[in-house]
């Protein structure tokens, strides 16, 4: 018979789930209102996401329109700040706010008990009073369903885990998605490489001065008269059109930055294009955008058919100490964006005082 006594969970005010840049900003609305929290990160160093992105990636905003609550990412020589940069940032606002982060720890599930949320980890567990899940969509990417998909014998490799363009060199590659990421990474390797980019339609390519700080103030006023019941007041071009950054620039001026429509299936060596045409292919970059990382929330039987929780306001509807913050629209404006997360971020925070106030209240 053992004597081997199970640990009992770490107690805490709240947990947050994710250590990248939503759950930096709610640590500092969190900081401020005096609430005991810990950070669960799975990653070893901070940084978040952008430890994956790929080596060149540039932000679209300058450093002041990409900052989080409460200090203004440093200026570059740059226009717009590198991943790198990107990097320092968030690993100095960590100690800046002196933000209690545990990692790496792997959090396998969120369950419910009656007196909190249960976490369970590789390092152990902690039951919290109220959850926040910032875990993000870059553990979630979307690779579409083709025909023949499984019969390809050549590289298949999202945006997720595209590094650079050195083992590309000579080849004929993919690339796969109308968005930011397929813009820029088709600029890179196309000066290596003979690329083909594949979109559903046509890019909608921003003018040449407008960039992220012009989108978001967009944005923000269509949020504004949408909350308002006024008719949209921006014109067109939103968060998802390419930003000309200067490599998308230079791609322009070299011929290569436009695309054709979807093949129509994949052979063991190339891919089927609609008119029956066959094309060698030995890569496809997948730019193919992410799903939201909410595998640990599965024990709570709350995701939609969507993969999503329904929230209210970032709060889950069907458990009442669980918010969701930083994923996309649907939990916040702008939420996935280092600026646009301080809204959601305060919001949250201001919903989770009141939270633990009325549990304190509702003592005997």
């Amino acid at each position: 018979m053992s004597n081997t006594t199970v640990p009992e969970p770490n107690q805490i005010e709240v947990a947050i789930v994710g250590g990248g840049q939503s759950a930096l900003a709610v640590s500092y609305f969190l900081r401020r209102a005096g609430i005991r929290y810990t950070v669960l990160d799975d990653q070893p160093e901070p940084g978040g996401a952008w430890q994956h992105a790929w080596d060149s990636l540039r932000l679209f905003s300058p450093s002041q329109w990409s900052s989080l609550p409460g200090w203004l990412m440093p200026g570059t020589s740059e226009q717009y700040p590198s991943r790198d940069h990107v990097i320092r940032y968030l690993t100095e606002y960590e100690k800046r706010y002196e933000i209690p982060v545990q990692r790496p720890v792997e959090v396998a599930s969120v369950s419910r008990r009656d007196t909190g949320l249960l976490i369970s980890t590789d390092k152990g567990e902690w039951l919290a009073k109220a959850v926040v899940s910032a875990t993000g969509t870059w553990g979630g990417p979307y690779i579409p369903d083709y025909p023949g998909q499984g019969s390809f014998e050549g590289e298949q490799l999202h945006s997720a885990h595209y590094r650079n363009p050195d083992t590309f060199h000579g080849k004929d590659v993919l690339v796969v998605g109308g968005g930011n990421s397929g813009a820029q990474i088709l600029a890179e390797l196309s000066q290596v490489c003979h690329t083909t980019w594949v979109t559903l339609e046509t890019p909608t390519f921003l003018p040449d001065e407008v960039d992220g700080r012009v989108l978001f103030e967009r944005a923000t006023e269509r949020w504004k008269a949408r909350a308002e019941g006024r008719p949209d007041p921006a014109p067109s071009g939103g968060l998802g059109d390419v930003v000309m950054v200067q490599p998308v620039r230079e791609a322009r001026e070299r011929g290569v930055l436009h695309s054709v429509r979807p093949f129509s299936h994949f052979t063991v060596d190339g891919v089927v294009w609609k008119d029956g045409s066959h094309a060698h292919v030995d890569a496809v970059i997948w730019c193919t955008g992410f799903r939201p990382a909410l595998e640990h929330l599965r024990p709570l039987h709350i995701l939609n058919d969507a993969g999503r929780v329904d929230v209210v306001d970032g709060r889950a509807f069907q458990e009442p100490r669980l918010w969701l913050v930083g994923y996309g629209e649907w939990c916040g404006f702008a939420s996935a964006t280092l600026i646009g997360v301080m809204r959601s971020a305060k919001s949250a925070t201001t919903q989770i005082d009141q939270y633990l106030t009325s549990l304190e209240d509702s003592k005997p």
